[in-house]
């Protein structure tokens, strides 16, 4: 008795012919911000504040927040004493290059890619 497994046979008979065309791939789907966040940021920061302080402040609701103000967390000097409000251009700029915002900051984190910052960014609006 002989079973047929669909998909398999195909596959079988294209090799068994010697076709060299392949079967498309799926696209691969890049990582939501949340998964990104996790890989690429969670080791410094929480996204609660009943979690520790890591060695980076929570970031719960940091889009809309002064910078440099979470009660709690020593910020370095010029965190400490910046005069803005985190927003997306304010987050887009910060995780391309830290230094380049506020020199002398200790993050030493820097995302080249502008569709991940985005992501992250996506992400980090959604805990406000």
């Amino acid at each position: 008795m002989r079973t047929i497994v669909p998909g398999l046979c195909t596959a079988m008979v294209l090799m068994a012919r010697g076709a060299d065309a392949q079967m498309p791939l799926p696209a691969a789907r890049p990582p939501d911000g949340a998964t990104l966040f996790k890989q690429q940021c969670a080791v410094c920061h929480t996204t609660n504040l009943s979690d520790p302080m890591r060695q980076g402040p929570p970031l719960v609701r940091i889009v809309g927040r002064t910078a440099g103000k979470v009660e709690g967390f020593h910020y370095s000097d010029g965190l400490a004493k910046a005069d803005f409000t985190w927003d997306e251009a304010r987050l887009d700029a910060w995780l391309a290059n830290p230094q380049a915002v506020i020199p002398g900051v200790i993050m030493a984190y820097r995302q080249a890619r502008p569709e991940t910052r985005a992501a992250i960014i996506t992400y980090l609006k959604e805990l406000n």
